[in-house]
């Protein structure tokens, strides 16, 4: 089913997402959902937060579109380490027509829990780095605007209230 996605400036974009304590068949149905949603959309990322759950659960897949699909699921995931510098191209499905260069860790280490609750660590790099930065601050209520300098924040904030 897909879900609504939260656009800016909804306020439960800001909450923060609680810990997953059980992998439930309703957290699989979510999961599912989110994936459906994320496709459908289209994006590479979707947090939890962003169809108004508040979890700490996220799901990416940066699989070019004539490539298979490769959907991974972090459950409560956390950044343990992160290197170097690099500036990227990003958008938000909750800022719809956003585009921003934001600065991010160029690669960063990250443990979490698979769909199923088994603990893994991974490595990443690249757009995959970044989509997991992009999402482990949505699950922290920290959103993409919160990156931009004061005039990009005001222009992006005017640019999506305006009703």
């Amino acid at each position: 089913m897909i879900r609504t996605i939260l656009h800016y400036p909804d306020k439960r974009l800001r909450e923060i997402g609680k810990k997953i304590e059980e992998i439930s068949p309703e957290l699989q149905v979510l999961i599912d959902d989110m994936a459906e949603t994320m496709y459908a959309a289209p994006g590479v990322g979707l947090a939890a937060t962003q169809v108004g759950h508040a979890l700490q659960l996220f799901i990416v897949d940066i699989a070019e579109e004539d490539k298979p699909s490769d959907l991974r699921v972090f459950i409560n995931p956390q950044i343990v380490e992160r290197q170097g510098k690099v500036s990227w191209q990003e958008g938000c499905l909750s800022f719809p027509g956003v585009q921003e260069n934001i600065d991010r860790a160029e690669k960063v280490k990250v443990r979490a829990q698979d769909r199923d609750g088994n603990g893994f660590e991974l490595e990443a790099d690249g757009l995959l780095a970044v989509a997991i930065q992009h999402e482990c601050d949505h699950l922290q209520g920290v959103l993409m605007i919160d990156h931009m300098g004061p005039l990009k924040k005001r222009l992006t904030h005017r640019k999506l209230t305006k009703g």
